[in-house]
């Protein structure tokens, strides 16, 4: 089974950004339904250790935060393969990284060692840009630079599997994991 750990954004964050894509100068736009944010990829998976995942996710113990969306940028410097949407800094979703990672390590599951670089994706290249798309592209990430979205609860994360299709990816919720509210003693 392909899968992988993400959050979920709000309908009104995936309007957002839906609106954002409308005007895309190049790229196959991802469908408003996949939009999320990759705690841990996890990639094709037996389901033994899908299970494994799933009971060591309901051990986890993060509180729940804010997250605001910001700014757009691509991966793949002048051979772009990713149009996105990234994150203002914030720790509390470095820590629930962290802990992620750490309670898929406890699985036996060894994922790739990367920067995390939170981001949801806008886009994807299927080929390389053609010289007058690069140049639409470099302009529609000037005018998008400053593009923002309101703040949201993330109160969950969730693991999905991804089937392809030439279509796209359809995701299905397996899981959901609540975050704990902040208390006042």
């Amino acid at each position: 089974m392909r899968a992988f750990i993400a959050i979920d954004l709000p309908d009104a964050t995936k309007d957002a950004i839906s609106d954002l894509q409308a005007d895309l100068p190049a790229g196959q736009p991802a469908a408003p339904g996949t939009l999320h944010l990759t705690l841990a990829f996890l990639g094709e998976q037996p389901d033994d250790l899908i299970e494994a995942t799933d009971a060591a996710l309901t051990s986890l113990h993060a509180p729940a935060f804010d997250l605001h969306l910001a700014g757009t940028d691509t991966v793949g410097g002048n051979d772009p393969r990713v149009l996105f949407v990234g994150v203002r800094p914030n720790p509390a979703l470095d820590q629930l990284h962290g802990k992620v990672r750490s309670l898929l390590h406890g699985t036996g599951l060894m994922l790739e060692r990367q920067r995390f670089r939170p981001h949801v994706t806008l886009a994807r290249f299927r080929r390389p840009p053609t010289a007058s798309e690069m140049a639409r592209l470099r302009g529609w990430l000037l005018a998008h630079a400053n593009f923002q979205t309101d703040a949201f609860a993330v109160h969950e994360i969730v693991l999905f599997r991804s089937t392809l299709h030439r279509a796209g990816a359809i995701h299905e919720k397996l899981a959901q994991y609540p975050l704990r509210q902040h208390q006042i003693l």
